[in-house]
């Protein structure tokens, strides 16, 4: 697991700052904690010894995200036990929170990412079709009069969408709104995602149609990555101004 958040264009390379951001909405609320009445609970010992087990069986059959799901229990367990259910509620969403982290299985990202380029490569050649441009789709690559724009597991939009629904859980909880709206804010993540990235493709279907492919490489399009996450992010901030 280690190994997937630290690979060259790797979904999980936010992975590390995660547990800080944890340590940093507790301290938040550390006075709020420290005011909090402490009393044992024992419904903590089940989800402890459930996790350590998950975890065993976990290692044994290779299983690595369940085994890391197991943390969460263990944690969760260890909280409950040593400091009650009114202090385990108030820490939940920090806890909660360490989930992204964890890498889902191989397969999971390989399907949906599989699905979200197909996705993204025809909506990204209808529009550049109703642009003028000629665009044509095999697979995910988009076939224009001079170039071809392959549209690769890296550019599927998924781990714009993992760091964004992380990001939007946060928005989300900040929030001062009811958890109805919460949850559409959080969401939004998912078309926003898909959205700027499709706008991504576009933009770089067309630098490379009118001044070349190699203006599309490198330095452009890790920067045009950036761009689309922050414009990403100010969709998200409309998106909760307009649930508040």
């Amino acid at each position: 697991m280690w190994d997937r958040r630290f690979v060259k264009d790797s979904y999980y390379t936010h992975g590390f700052l995660i547990p800080f951001i944890t340590g940093f909405l507790i301290w938040l609320r550390w006075e709020d904690l420290r005011k909090t009445p402490q009393k044992r609970s024992r419904w903590g010992v089940p989800l402890i010894v459930s996790g350590m087990v998950i975890h065993v069986i976990s290692s044994f059959f290779r299983v690595y995200f369940s085994s890391a799901l197991s943390m969460l229990i263990v944690l969760s367990g260890l909280i409950l036990y040593f400091y009650g259910k009114k202090i385990y509620h108030k820490v939940l969403f920090p806890v909660l929170f360490l989930f992204f982290m964890m890498p889902a299985p191989l397969i999971v990202i390989t399907n949906i990412s599989f699905k979200m380029k197909i996705l993204a490569a025809e909506i990204a050649r209808e529009v550049l079709t109703n642009m003028g441009f000629v665009a044509l789709r095999e697979g995910s690559i988009i076939k224009m009069q001079h170039v071809y724009v392959v549209v690769d597991d890296i550019c599927s939009g998924l781990r714009s969408l993992i760091s964004l629904t992380a990001l939007g859980s946060l928005f989300a909880y900040w929030m001062d709104a009811p958890l109805w709206k919460r949850a559409i804010v959080f969401a939004s993540t998912v078309p926003i995602a898909i959205i700027t990235n499709v706008l991504r493709i576009i933009l770089l279907s067309v630098i490379a149609e009118i001044w070349g492919p190699q203006y599309t490489l490198g330095f452009i399009h890790d920067l045009s990555g950036f761009l689309v996450f922050g414009f990403a992010f100010i969709l998200l901030f409309v998106v909760g101004r307009l649930v508040e």
